[in-house]
């Protein structure tokens, strides 16, 4: 199938091209980098940005919401929100 967007420009504020989902995981980092995650199920997103120097936590998330930031882990430990999805 022809994508007619395959000579504009990956950016950060571009559409994702690689969404994965998210197995929260304490001790490993995600595959690749996202622009942002997607929350199916509500809840909070323990997280560390990719310079960050400590994690966050993202609460009271509503379903079917946006998290704008580029995380290097998402955390098992203290994360409640389901059915993450990584805008890559």
């Amino acid at each position: 199938m022809p994508d007619k967007f395959q000579n504009h420009a990956d950016s950060a504020s571009a559409p994702a091209t690689a969404p994965y989902a998210v197995q929260p995981d304490d001790l490993t980092p995600l595959p690749t980098i996202p622009r942002g995650i997607y929350v199916g199920g509500g809840g909070t997103i323990v997280l560390r940005g990719v310079e960050g120097s400590e994690d966050v936590a993202y609460r009271n998330l509503p379903d079917a919401s946006y998290v704008a930031v580029r995380a290097l882990y998402v955390r098992a430990t203290g994360t409640t929100a389901t059915n993450l999805i990584a805008e890559a």
